[in-house]
């Protein structure tokens, strides 16, 4: 019997036309919360050949025009990389925009006039996690998220920057990887077993010149004690379909929503079903997700346990989680029980939609940024990903009593 097993995890670019809903719905929420921070906006996006649609719910003392949300989008899908109308899908194709204002019924239910009294925007159950499997390979904030999701989109991201740079300036915008890691008996990352990448490209470029980069990145962003022999180049395919010069929403359509297991885990943990992009923090599948992963990640970090699950279920205007459970999958600390980290969560921790939104700020225009490579994993810095930070470690370990050294 095989000692070991295998995880894969998968991640798109910013330059998949999923993603580049999931942005536009982004950076069109950004934009209401940059005039009105209390805005409500839940926005998605439809692009496909030679069109993009804006639909959804908006509320705000500030709301933007129809022409100012147009031209939010059409800057957006020019940063992503597609400028070019001979390509079937460009910043410059026909936009429309159906924006339509917040149900009262909805406003009623979450706004209490008190932030500690403000109520889930909607029902539903969060998902937070992290682990400490890559903490002797990757610093930071990726040493808290599983092996095969952190290499999968670093992986794109490293690609990406390769084209924007112009330094590989024959890649096109769209993209995908794959990572398959080989864990040991006890949940530690051995191995890597295979990695796929697949990029764009432009017409003509020779498949060897598309090898040669994605051979480079992969042996850059994975661990060398992870990726093995020099012949680790046996265990990459690029490109397996052939020719990939046709991409985007100009041969396939995307919604916003449709990556939530790349946005999260890559599979490794639970998911609530609820998606993240073009939401306002109201809505507890967003802010609920960001706050289960930051209390998730300072448990591990302060020396709880070596891995972390808390799940946070809400009702549609009430601002008290129905239910808090925490899962340390037999990993807590010696003298520490699972019962006592969770109860200490339900007495000593805000986890309500107005706590979650204050304690993280997420009252900013900060979530475009997020939008592609992951929600998790993510150095917080200047106000962004605010859900990473370590700021309740020191706390636990006094309550604990737990040294740093543990």
């Amino acid at each position: 019997m095989r000692a070991y097993r295998v995880h894969t995890s998968e991640s798109v670019s910013e330059g998949h036309p999923d993603k580049v809903a999931d942005q536009i719905s982004d950076a069109v929420l950004d934009a209401f919360l940059a005039r009105d921070p209390q805005a409500r906006v839940a926005c998605e996006t439809l692009v496909t050949h030679n069109f993009c649609l804006v639909a959804g719910e908006v509320r705000s003392e500030a709301p933007l025009t129809r022409a100012e949300v147009e031209t939010v989008v059409r800057e957006k899908i020019e940063e992503i990389g597609y400028s070019r109308e001979d390509e079937g899908f460009y910043y410059g194709s026909p936009i429309d925009i159906r924006l339509h204002s917040q149900s009262q019924e909805i406003a009623k239910a979450v706004d209490k006039g008190d932030r500690r009294k403000q109520g889930a925007g909607d029902q539903g159950m969060m998902y937070g996690y992290a682990t400490r499997e890559l903490a002797e390979f990757v610093e930071g904030a990726g040493g808290y998220i599983p092996a095969p999701i952190c290499f999968a989109h670093r992986i794109l991201a490293a690609m990406a920057a390769e084209r924007k740079s112009g330094r590989a300036s024959w890649l096109r915008p769209d993209g995908k990887s794959q990572v398959s890691v080989r864990y040991d008996a006890g949940g530690k990352p051995v191995g890597i077993e295979r990695v796929v990448v697949s990029n764009q490209t432009e017409h003509g470029t020779p498949p060897a010149r598309l090898r040669a980069l994605a051979e480079r990145v992969v042996r850059d962003v994975v661990p060398r004690e992870l990726l093995g022999d020099e012949d680790s180049s046996r265990r990459l395919l690029v490109n397996p379909s052939g020719k990939f010069e046709h991409g985007g929403p100009a041969v396939d359509t995307g919604l916003t929503g449709r990556k939530i297991i790349v946005d999260t885990y890559g599979g490794m943990a639970h998911h609530g079903g609820g998606c993240f992009s073009g939401k306002d923090p109201s809505k507890v599948d967003r802010s609920g997700a960001y706050g289960a992963r930051w209390l998730a990640k300072n448990i591990v970090a302060a020396g709880l346990a070596e891995r972390c699950e808390v799940e946070v279920c809400y009702a549609i205007g009430v601002a008290e989680p129905l239910a808090i459970r925490v899962d340390a999958f037999r990993t807590v600390a010696r003298g520490i029980t699972q019962d006592e980290i969770e109860t200490w969560v339900r007495e000593n921790v805000d986890l309500s939609p107005g706590g979650i939104i204050e304690r993280l700020d997420l009252l900013q225009p900060i979530y475009q940024l997020s939008a592609a490579y992951g929600h998790f994993g993510r150095e917080p810095r200047d106000g962004f990903f605010t859900w990473e930070r370590l700021d309740l470690v020191d706390e636990i370990r006094k309550r604990f009593g737990l040294s740093a050294a543990a």
